[in-house]
């Protein structure tokens, strides 16, 4: 064991990656403006650190950088070549435009026979189609009245319309064809029924009720958001969750720390201890504190009371000066340091490595490196809402192509990281439905104060990601799925997911636009080890912060060993029994069942500051 400690330690000391030609060309890119500044002050005329080919790539570069800026990290190009695949496949396929015709004649009929029947009857009527069940608009009983029950169906009919339109055109790649169904989706929610006065009838209600004082109110909400943007202050409300004070208060120490880590260990608080201590790698797109927010649904206090000796990693929230740190920096200062670190304070024991989002994705390559490597540190592993597979990333691979990447880097390369802003605009307009104009009907037309709660100001707390390390990972994984492949290199040399012996916990959410549970499910395809599934209710954050006690929260969960056939993800939802509760207690008596008897607890590491330490405060 103390070699395999030593080896850890010395992470950072070994040979250079061999790199791959897209790690390459991030290396030969024309100065960033920043260093071009630097060079500028000191007074050196450009031809004496800049080409002509480096000064043709950085007038490139900039110009896209700011046309970035503008559209939120969105290419143009990108947009326009899947409109104009699907638009010249269309126009050559009579076959198709007969179709879309005749559903439209056929859906005008429906909505004229729906709304003759509503006339004659009252306003009353079966209604000719249902909104899709995730669809929550239309719902209220205001909706089922005349005439705003013929609108909504309306609408639903050409929403239904634009799919078909948008969809099924033989020859328009796969890609293109779910970018032009995303972005009429999209552009179908800006002028729901629920969005205007004139069509909206609860709006209605609320401002006859109000007289109007709603929109004042909405006004003023809009006005303090706008402030808050402008100045970078977080929403109204999260000030009443702070780290440290309402969020983030397991008692702990950060025991190590380096330029990229602190890691934190929780003071015990029970007699003895499980002798294996457990080691949660978060994503570093975001701050480590949602698996400890609040006492009640903290899973970082629920796991010191039932026994276990924890270490949390902190990322550090990298600047401009981190935008040549990569995926193996990561690798190496984050999961093999704090294994390092782990070991010096618990000494000749297994590691339960536990990974979230793309923790358990870097968990995923450090064990592989690991199990190549012969280094035998692992109990077991857990990952919450991870692919390792990424060719069914949901929809954010709309965002995953040659043109966007090289878009999004060119806004990465002038300012040195991906924002926490740019990063979001992405998840808003994939849940656009929910997160932006159901936001701006609650907030701005019906005048209601928001609501802050522990994760939603713990989401607005956000990470940035250094330039290089998120071009590598997004080439790699998502873009090429290199991990399970067999082309993701570590130190020159390929690692394989299916090296990995140790047993897997794995859960997937069934509310997931991140992770979705069928890419987090193929796992099974992957790792020739025991693998315990679990699909649990609600979304990628709420479905994991999923404590005993809380209502409305239900699994399913299932074991397989190596020798077992696959079952496809629909098979196993349909066989798999579900259960009421929390997932957190099953995978409490998994971790014991690959665990030692109680022993006594571990002294703490040496403490460098209290948790939760320095790193979860930089903005």
């Amino acid at each position: 064991m103390s070699h395999a400690i030593s080896k850890a330690a010395n992470a950072p000391d070994e040979p250079t990656p061999k790199e791959s030609t897209d790690v390459k060309a991030l290396n030969r890119v024309a100065l960033p403006p920043s260093v071009l500044a630097e060079k500028l002050a000191e007074g050196l005329p450009l031809n004496t650190y800049m080409g002509q080919a480096d000064m043709s790539e950085f007038l490139d570069r900039a110009l896209k950088a700011r046309i970035a800026r503008l559209t939120k990290g969105l290419s143009p190009a990108a947009l326009a070549g899947a409109y104009l695949d699907w638009l010249a496949h269309l126009a050559i396929s009579p076959g198709k435009q007969i179709d879309i015709t005749e559903k439209a004649f056929q859906k005008w009929l429906r909505l004229s026979c729906y709304g003759t029947t509503c006339a004659a009857t009252g306003g009353k009527g079966e209604p000719c189609i249902d909104p899709l069940p995730q669809d929550r608009r239309f719902r209220g009983e205001a909706w089922q009245k005349w005439p705003y029950n013929y609108i909504y169906q309306s609408f639903l009919l050409n929403q239904q319309w634009w799919h078909n339109i948008t969809t099924g055109v033989r020859g328009v790649t796969k890609q293109h064809e779910n970018v032009m169904e995303f972005a009429s989706r999209q552009t179908l929610d800006m002028f729901s029924p629920t969005n205007f006065l004139a069509t909206n009838p609860e709006l209605q209600k609320r401002t006859l009720e109000e007289g109007g004082r709603n929109f004042l109110r909405g006004f003023q909400n809009w006005l303090e958001d706008l402030k808050r943007q402008q100045s970078g202050e977080p929403p109204a409300g999260a000030e009443a969750f702070r780290p440290g004070h309402e969020l983030a208060v397991t008692p702990g120490k950060v025991v190590y720390r380096n330029h990229l880590i602190e890691l934190i260990q929780y003071t015990p608080t029970t007699k003895t201890v499980r002798p294996e201590p457990v080691l949660i790698v978060p994503a570093w797109i975001m701050k480590y504190y949602i698996l400890d927010l609040s006492p009640e649904n903290s899973m970082v206090k629920f796991l010191v009371g039932q026994g276990y000796t924890v270490f949390m990693i902190s990322w550090r929230n990298p600047g401009v000066e981190d935008r040549d740190l990569g995926m193996d920096d990561y690798r190496r200062m984050g999961v093999m340091d704090a294994i390092s670190a782990v070991q010096g304070i618990v000494p000749d024991q297994k590691i339960h490595g536990v990974g979230y989002c793309l923790g358990g994705t870097l968990l995923s390559i450090a064990a592989a490196t690991m199990a190549r490597d012969g280094d035998d540190f692992l109990a077991s592993l857990s990952f919450f809402a991870s692919q390792i597979d990424f060719t069914e990333p949901g929809e954010l691979q709309l965002f995953i192509n040659e043109s966007q990447l090289a878009f999004l880097e060119d806004m990465m390369w002038e300012q040195g990281y991906l924002d926490t802003t740019q990063m979001s605009g992405a998840f808003q307009m994939i849940g656009s439905a929910d997160l932006i104009w159901s936001r701006i009907l609650h907030n701005y037309l019906m005048g209601e104060a928001p609501v802050m709660f522990d994760l939603l100001a713990w989401n607005a707390d956000g990470t940035r990601m250094p330039y290089r390390m998120h071009s590598e990972y997004l080439r790699s994984l998502y873009m090429n799925n290199d991990l399970t492949e067999g082309r993701f290199t570590v130190n020159g040399r390929p690692i394989s997911v299916t090296d990995i012996r140790v047993p897997v916990f794995s859960v997937g959410t069934v509310k997931d636009h991140v992770a979705p549970w069928r890419s987090v499910y193929k796992m099974h395809l992957y790792l020739d080890t025991e693998l315990t599934f679990v699909l649990t209710s609600k979304g990628h954050n709420a479905g994991i912060v999923s404590e005993p006690g809380h209502e409305g929260r239900s699994y399913q969960i299932a074991t397989v060993r190596h020798d077992d056939h696959y079952v496809d993800p629909e098979t196993w939802a349909e066989q798999t029994p579900k259960k009421d509760g929390s997932w957190w207690l099953d995978w409490v008596s998994w971790l014991g069942e690959r665990s030692g008897a109680p022993v006594a607890p571990p002294a703490m590491g040496k403490a460098l500051a209290d948790a939760p330490g320095t790193y979860v405060f930089q903005k």
